[in-house]
């Protein structure tokens, strides 16, 4: 297949680890720049639709499969914002960084009737997939990212060092990685912003973002 990957590089090496080298890849940094490619390109995966939500509107009458990023926007929210109707072969998936590379590609679909092309498009991709509520936060990303969370609140009430904490999660857990390993490997602009999104959504005291991981997101975004 000819893939186009709208996003960073990173996304792009993301998606040729996960996928193989049997497909051409093509990288777009912004969605007016994708346009051009969408006539030409059989798959897309958007990594960056929630930075740019009114572009959904480009995939609307285009004849081509789409994998959205659907950890900070749901398929339903892009719905609402282009009053229309989504056609069977647009698709969410888990695209946080670390995420994509997993054995189970997490995805979501609009309607129970779009699994079938659903289920083609991760055949030719040779990837097995689950079926997540489509809920901003997906599954996946809603749990470590909260509990990156939790581990911010015991450091600010100083309870346990950042080092502790990560030994202690992966030796208890049996977790690849610890809190605040799994934060610098997703980015802390990507759990700050999972963890507002999923906030806003649900109003749940467990995604009130902690003050020192909102400083820690702030001192990143000067940088």
């Amino acid at each position: 297949m000819n893939i186009l990957v709208i996003g960073e590089p990173g996304n792009l090496a993301e998606c040729q680890k996960k996928f193989g080298d049997s497909h051409q890849y093509s990288l777009a940094a912004e969605h007016r720049e994708a346009e051009k490619f969408l006539v030409t390109h059989d798959l897309v995966f958007d990594f960056i639709i929630n930075e740019e939500p009114h572009q959904f509107e480009i995939y609307l009458d285009a004849p081509i499969k789409v994998m959205i990023n659907t950890a900070k926007i749901s398929l339903a929210e892009l719905t609402h914002i282009v009053s229309r109707h989504l056609p069977g072969r647009i698709f969410g998936f888990n695209g946080l960084p670390t995420f994509i590379n997993r054995t189970i590609l997490e995805t979501t679909i609009w309607s129970k009737d779009d699994e079938p092309e659903l289920k083609r498009i991760c055949e030719n991709l040779k990837t097995a997939y689950t079926l997540v509520d489509d809920r901003v936060g997906l599954v996946t990303p809603r749990i470590i990212c909260m509990i990156i969370n939790e581990a911010y609140y015991t450091v600010q009430e100083r309870t346990a060092t950042r080092e502790d904490i990560d030994m202690a999660m992966k030796l208890g857990t049996n977790y690849p990685f610890g809190p605040f390993e799994w934060a610098q490997r997703i980015g802390i602009r990507h759990v700050y912003e999972v963890l507002e999104a999923v906030y806003d959504d649900t109003q749940d005291e467990r995604y009130k973002i902690c003050p020192l991981l909102k400083q820690e997101y702030l001192k990143a975004l000067t940088y």
